[in-house]
């Protein structure tokens, strides 16, 4: 992305941001509340467009594309950036139906095609084993943690390049949010992670790249051991080791 400025209105929320995400890598945005990087996330998949007087300038490229041109198809561009949200909102539906969803929207009828797909996204999940005797099941049956490993399951079903993760273990017990950590470091090995989080432990645990944001700037962006052992800005400093935030 290439010098990114974000609107509500009269509101910025976003101030001159650049970086480049590499792919098959986790890359984590931190920062206190209200500092744009939930705002950066959205604009990734064009999620902002339904916020009326949000607009932005600059470019986010996706694979050298401006996502942001007329030209861009944003349903195509949202099949291939998922999205995982800070509660687990599956859908009151079935495991199964929750899973196949989105192939059904994008034209998959085929029974066959749709249970190797409910099954390979579970498994992506790491919860098939503790879901396969519930696909007929409700969603909201479910574990809390097990509702959001479904949900990117469901994130997964509709093989996107880009997957997004907005504070995904906030609502979540340790144990859960540690299956969740191990299952997004197994995750890179097949998609581009973007995480949104609070936990600075967590970012350190499993980030390749960490982006440190205050009142819509990006202060520092750098490897994760570098942002955490040697910070280049005093405000990185202040905020990872706990005195303001």
């Amino acid at each position: 992305m290439n010098h990114v400025d974000l609107w509500y209105t009269d509101f910025q929320a976003l101030k001159d941001i650049s970086m480049d995400i590499e792919a098959n890598s986790i890359t984590a945005f931190i920062g206190p509340s209200g500092c744009g990087k939930s705002t950066l996330l959205r604009s990734l998949n064009r999620m902002n467009d339904i916020i009326e007087g949000c607009r932005i300038t600059g470019q986010l490229l996706l694979d050298g594309e401006d996502m942001y041109s007329s030209a861009f198809d944003v349903t195509a561009l949202r099949k291939r950036v998922g999205m995982v949200f800070q509660r687990p909102n599956p859908f009151p539906m079935s495991v199964y139906d929750n899973i196949a969803f989105g192939p059904r929207a994008h034209g998959i009828v085929a029974k066959t095609e749709l249970d190797q797909i409910v099954e390979k996204s579970l498994r992506d999940a790491a919860t098939w084993d503790e879901v396969k005797d519930k696909l007929k099941s409700e969603a909201l049956s479910l574990s809390s943690g097990q509702q959001q490993r479904l949900c990117i399951a469901r994130a997964l079903s509709i093989s996107p390049d880009v997957l997004l993760m907005d504070e995904p273990t906030s609502a979540l017990d340790p144990i859960s949010t540690a299956k969740i950590e191990d299952l997004t470091s197994e995750l890179k090995k097949q998609y581009t992670v973007v995480i949104v989080t609070h936990n600075m432990q967590q970012a350190l645990r499993i980030s390749d790249k960490t982006a440190f944001f205050l009142l819509g700037e990006m202060l520092e962006f750098d490897d994760t051991e570098k942002i955490f052992s040697t910070p280049a800005h005093e405000r990185t400093e202040d905020y990872i080791t706990g005195r303001f935030g």
